[in-house]
């Protein structure tokens, strides 16, 4: 049975995004431990997303665009746009520190953003891992189409594919338009599964979802839309442990996360290269 869960939108650097996970009733899906909606916005020339440098630790962050883009640049040195159908995963491990802006062209005029943001916890074996960064363009990754279903795998593993994304724990995030009067069966039953409708309206047995809605799937339900819908599926396998969370930080030792708290306090994380004039306070 399908259950649907309610985002709240909430203010990030002057940006509105709406935040799914974590969430009062379900914290985590397979490894995802947040999930934020950024858009759909439009901006006015001179305005847009301007995320100042912050640290992460203990996860790995999926950013996934639909429309516009974003200017990452992380203190391992990597500068790079994100456009719609890309993969940016950036690894925290045991720290580093990121920012997300826009380039002086897609600030210099009017512009949309639409996307997706997810963090990955990473299993305690894994949490101090060397941090690292890896992005991908979408004709890289895998694609199935078949009776009117087109599905994109981002990262993980689902429907016989694999993506080059690597991840440390089983799991998958899938992009899927349908066509009028197709049916997707939710793939991998044996691993926890989400339903995140971007655009148009999808059924779940009789419930009818639209744009918007985060549904829980059980392991033997399947998906169908009366005419085109995009969505996302994301999940994989129950963790038996959840991680402490705190601001950016995901660890399973609260000791750990203070450290990090003091660590950024004491600007003890490394900078960004050629974005280091900016600092976002310890809230």
């Amino acid at each position: 049975m399908s259950i649907l869960l309610k985002g709240k939108t909430k203010d990030l650097d002057g940006f509105s995004v709406t935040r799914i996970l974590p969430h009062a009733e379900k914290r985590m899906v397979g490894p995802f431990v947040f999930l934020d909606h950024m858009g759909p916005a439009h901006f006015a020339a001179g305005e847009g997303i301007d995320v100042r440098p912050h640290p992460h630790i203990g996860l790995a962050t999926l950013t996934y665009l639909t429309e516009g883009s974003i200017l990452h640049r992380d203190s391992l040195g990597n500068n790079m746009e994100i456009l719609p159908g890309d993969v940016n995963w950036m690894t925290a491990g045991r720290g580093i520190v990121h920012s997300e802006r826009e380039t002086h062209e897609t600030k210099a005029s009017d512009h949309a953003l639409n996307g997706l943001q997810c963090w990955v916890a990473l299993p305690e074996k894994f949490a101090e891992i060397e941090p690292a960064f890896t992005h991908h363009k979408k004709c890289q990754l895998p694609q199935f189409n078949k009776e009117g279903v087109f599905a994109r795998l981002i990262a993980g593993d689902a429907m016989g594919m694999t993506s080059p994304i690597r991840t440390y724990s089983p799991m998958f995030f899938l992009d899927v338009i349908f066509s009028a009067g197709s049916t997707f069966k939710r793939p991998n039953p044996d691993q926890e599964c989400a339903l995140y409708v971007i655009e148009g309206e999808v059924l779940v047995g009789s419930e009818r979802y639209q744009q918007g809605d985060f549904v829980l799937l059980s392991p033997d339900e399947s998906v169908s839309s009366n005419a085109y819908a995009r969505t996302i599926f994301l999940g994989g396998e129950q963790w038996s442990q959840h991680p402490h969370m705190h601001w950016n930080f995901v660890s399973f030792s609260k000791e750990r996360i203070e450290q990090a708290k003091q660590d950024w306090q004491e600007q003890r994380f490394p900078d960004i290269p050629g974005d280091n004039q900016e600092f976002t306070p310890l809230p």
